[in-house]
Parts: C-alpha cells; structure tokens; sequence
C-alpha cells in the first residue's frame, strides 16, 4: 500500500509582506479589498493609500537594503493596457496572462533579474477582471496547443505564471483561486485551460475549487543540491511534491517543471534521486495526468548583473567561458550549456524518465 503523502498547513511556506502599498487607481476596485481583507487577516499592519500611482519609498541605503525593502512589501496597482493584451508564450502556452509581476522567493538564478526594472517589489494587479478578460478575447488563438496534434487536447492554454509565483502570494491576493473558479465554472468555455508553476505548497485552499480539470497545476522541483542551496524563501521539495499529490488527488491536471537542470558534480545521481521522489509522490493516484517540463539553466548579461548585486556572495555558476552563446533573433544573448553538454543531459533525462516517470507527458526540453 502507498502511503499518502499529505501537505500540511504547518509546515508550509506562506509569505506575507511587512508592508502593502496601493496606488491610488486600485484604492477603490473590489479586488483591492479582497486584498486588504487578506493581508489584515495575515497580520499586516503597514497598509498604506498612496496619494498617486507612483511607488514610492522602494529604496533603501544600499544596493542590499533596496533589495530586502522591495522584497518584503506588496503592491497593489493596476494592470497598465500593454499588460492586458496576451502575448505568445512558447513553448509552455498559447498566451501569456499576468496576475502579477514580481515574486518574494530568493532563487539566486531569478529568471526574472534583468527583465523587469527598478527594485524587485511584488505588484498584484487589482483590475482582476480587465486581466482576465483576455482570456475571453483569446480562446480558440493561438499555436503552441490550440489546434495541434501534440497538445490539442489541452485547448487553448493561458500561462499565469510568466512574471510571478502565483501560489507564493496567493493568501494575501486570492488571484490565483479566482481565475481557476472562474475557468473552471465555464465562464469562459469549454477549451480553455490555465496554467501555472509554483515552488510552494499551500493549496489548501485551492483543492476543493470547481476547476473542472481545466488548470494544470506544475510544480517546480530540482535536484536537492541545487534546490537547497539556490531557492531561498522557498518551500522545501518534499511538501513541493505532496502538494502536488494533493492537486493530483482533487482532479487538477498537474506537472513538474524541472528547472533550472544544472550539470552539477554527480547530476546523474542528483536527479535520479529526484525522480524516483516525483515517483514515488504519484504512485497510485487514479486519473493522473502528469506532464513535464525540462528547462537547463541559462543567463543574460544583465541578469548576471543584477543577480550578482543582489547575491555577491552566491556560488552559483554563471561564467560566460563556460557557456556557448544563443542568439536570439533580436540580436539578444543567453548563455547555454555548451551542445555536448545539452545532448548528455537530455539524453539522459529522455531515458531515465520513460524509466522511473513512464507515465509521464515530456512537453519540452530548453
């Protein structure tokens, strides 16, 4: 018999910010005060109605302090017409749809340093309903699963978590179980399906929604050398995939985001040893779909930058000689393993997944 893995509410991961800001265009919306509601319920007491739309008080005395100031707070704005329209997302989506910008986790790898300006602060986006609107606008468009032979099945397929860990700060937003009741209720059609990746644990509160199999919940695990030493301020792995078999058992579509895949001394070993745990999390679920996504890690320029200000001391590896360049077709460098590397290890990943995984759906390797 398979013991049953279960979250539990102890042990999980909830973060809350010391302080919220909200600009004066969100003040009145009603998200907003779903918002209050919930970070008055967690405890915060530094809410503050900000006279305009600027933020303002983001930056302390240091490159260190800004960075612990911003990480600490929320922002409750509006969502501006440029982050209201979806965008393609290959390879995980048809579209891009954003909740919020920002996470409060400490991955020393951030994907998101160098992409979005200023101080790392969280904005949730108060005009919920604006946002998810696209939905709508979008459904049957796209390319990625809509209307292909691979994912076809999957519908059209919105991405919630391009700019943010939807779940990281879902107890003092609710943004998350909106979209998921919402889609899940119809309001959008049938052919439609959320998607989102988290590296936290806390779905209590999300298990027993009406999501009607229409969100796949993926949860971003790694091998526990590179899970313990880079992903500060995050849930440890072993709740990460109870959880998962928690979202599995309520019905939810679910899939492990294995990212950043780092060729580590004894990488083999490192993620043999977390596959035989994401085994072992969803022996004998009924009705599983498990999909997964296998993402290597890789760099810009200016976010080595900015992930050196913000982590001078990290050990994480991030030497341009060791890389090979990939261009993108805006002239953009990232910085990849180099071709024998990446050969080995998705040789590897192919092999040992069809062995310790079979059940399991590879939708892209990068």
């Amino acid at each position: 018999m398979t013991e049953t893995l279960e979250p539990s509410t102890a042990a999980s991961r909830i973060w809350t910010p010391k302080r919220v800001l909200i600009t004066r265009s969100a003040a009145d919306l009603e998200h907003t005060g779903e918002i209050i509601r919930r970070c008055e319920a967690a405890g915060v007491t530094d809410i503050q109605l900000l006279p305009g739309d600027r933020l303002t008080g983001l930056r302390g005395e240091s490159e260190r302090q800004t960075y612990a100031l911003a990480k600490s707070s929320l922002a409750v704005v509006v969502a501006p017409p440029s982050a209201l329209k979806p965008q393609p997302i290959p390879p995980s989506a048809d579209w891009r749809i954003d909740l919020a910008r920002g996470c409060p986790a400490h991955c020393q790898y951030c994907y998101l340093a160098g992409s979005l300006g200023g101080p790392p602060i969280t904005r949730v986006y108060a005009n919920l309903d604006e946002v998810l609107a696209g939905i709508g606008t979008h459904a049957g468009r796209g390319n990625v699963t809509n209307g292909t032979v691979e994912r076809g099945h999957e519908g059209t397929t919105f991405e919630l978590s391009c700019y943010t860990d939807p779940l990281g700060i879902e107890a003092v937003t609710g943004s998350l179980a909106a979209a998921i009741g919402r889609v899940g209720r119809g309001e959008f059609g049938d052919g439609v399906q959320l998607r989102f990746t988290t590296k936290f644990d806390d779905v209590a509160a999300l298990v027993d929604l009406p999501h009607g199999r229409r969100t796949r919940a993926r949860f971003s695990v790694n091998a526990a050398e590179v899970a313990d030493r880079f992903e500060g301020g995050t849930t440890r792995l072993p709740a990460r995939l109870a959880a998962l078999r928690a979202m599995a058992e309520a019905g939810y579509r679910v899939g492990l985001t294995i990212a950043p895949i780092m060729a580590v001394p004894g990488w083999r070993q490192a993620y043999g040893e977390l596959l035989d745990a994401a085994a072992a999390a969803v022996e004998g679920v009924a009705g599983l779909d498990l999909s997964v996504e296998l993402i290597t890690h890789r760099f810009t320029p200016a976010s080595r930058d900015v992930l050196l200000r913000w982590y001078p001391r990290t050990r994480l590896e991030m030497d341009p000689e060791q890389r090979s360049e990939k261009r993108s077709k805006f002239g953009g460098v990232k910085y990849v393993y180099p071709r024998e590397v990446m050969t080995e290890m998705r040789q590897w990943f192919d092999t040992e997944l069809a062995r310790r995984l079979p059940q399991a759906r590879i939708l892209y390797w990068t």
